[in-house]
């Protein structure tokens, strides 16, 4: 998530120092120089191999680091300039990188017993790394807690108080966790299989996060049962926006965002029954771009790039991108990057991954 109201390439080549500049080719170097804002994602390569690329707006790549295997959730300290690429559930590995190469990656795993359920994010300090995992024989979901100070060894864990616990994010303050429990059981023996489609338990949830403590949690509906509740970033204000994915009727049109604050209950977005179709009750990636009070959604399953008020929820423009998939922060409105390849409709050389952070 990103906070600031500018990041442009003074900054990041301030960050990043003399000798990160001139090891970059004249291409690269160029590319940054000219851009006004500089993200992370994860990639696929023509070869089949996967990565993390630093790209300006405009689908330039700016550097690589190689990975394992796919990524899927991003998340970056302004504190301390570190990165993080989260492997794709049920993966067990995490990279955290600094996107200037001024330290040596750190790769970490999750315990006996849990993997990854492909997002994280840092304490305001950057000192924290929190990560949703998954207790898979417990059947539950995990914030597993790790020092940035001590090359992010595992020091503890916070019950997430629901299952299927997919993306969380921190509070400006640092003194909430702010979950997603999806609702979905899967077990690795049985790869990305959805054990529970006609029992979900999906949920939204606060914590203390200085205790684990619950502060709020809140489950939905009977009738909204099927809805997922997946993908997490905060507006002005504290205002938790949430983005759903429906696994049940193909014929409902379901609610497929909304927003919360701690003391107060769910509200959803009031969208247009045509824009619902056109997300294909899918929404796969969401992101505030606070300076502007705006909310992107995008759908891959669509090609769908949406653009919602964050005060008002009201739908304000829809766009055609094929395969869209990652969407953050722009200079002007929201960047969107599409599995084909595609950054702000310009062709890169590999295929994005659902999730772009914007760096600075």
């Amino acid at each position: 998530m990103w906070r600031g109201d500018t990041i442009d390439r003074r900054g990041f080549l301030k960050a990043a120092g003399i000798g990160f500049a001139a090891a970059l080719s004249p291409g690269a170097l160029m590319a940054l120089e000219r851009a006004d804002a500089v993200y992370a994602s994860g990639f696929r390569a023509p070869d089949g191999s996967f990565g993390i690329a630093t790209v300006t707006e405009r689908g330039e790549i700016v550097d690589r680091i190689s990975l394992p295997a796919r990524a899927h959730g991003m998340a970056w300290s302004p504190a301390t300039g570190r990165a993080v690429a989260f492997a794709r559930r049920p993966g067990t590995f995490a990279m955290i990188f600094d996107p200037s190469r001024q330290a040596e990656p750190v790769v970490i795993t999750s315990p006996e017993g849990r993997h990854f359920y492909g997002h994280g994010h840092f304490s305001p300090d950057g000192g924290l790394l929190y990560a949703s995992e998954n207790d898979f024989d417990g059947n539950r979901g995990m914030i597993g807690i790790y020092d940035a100070r001590d090359r992010f060894r595992r020091i503890g864990e916070f019950d997430a108080h629901g299952i299927g616990t997919h993306d969380m994010t921190v509070s400006e303050d640092g003194s909430l966790l702010v979950i997603a429990n999806g609702g979905i059981e899967t077990h690795p023996d049985f790869g990305r299989t959805k054990l529970n489609l006609d029992r979900m338990e999906p949920s939204l949830v606060l914590l203390d996060a200085r205790t684990g403590a619950l502060v709020q949690r809140h489950s939905l509906p009977p009738s909204l049962s099927p809805l997922s509740t997946r993908h997490l970033d905060i507006a002005d204000g504290g205002r938790i926006w949430f983005a759903c994915q429906w696994e049940g009727a193909r014929n409902v049109l379901p609610p497929l965002a909304g927003w919360l604050s701690k003391g107060e209950d769910i509200a959803f977005a009031s969208l247009p029954e045509e824009t619902t179709v056109r997300l294909g009750n899918y929404v796969g990636a969401i992101a505030v771009n606070r300076r502007e009070g705006i909310v992107g959604l995008t759908s891959p399953v669509t090609g769908a790039a949406v653009t919602l008020d964050a005060r008002t929820g009201q739908m304000l423009k829809e766009d055609t991108v094929h395969e869209a998939a990652g969407v953050a922060p722009a200079a002007h409105g929201i960047a969107v990057s599409s599995y084909d390849g595609r950054f702000n409709q310009t062709r890169s050389p590999v295929a994005w991954d659902q999730h772009i952070v914007r760096i600075g």
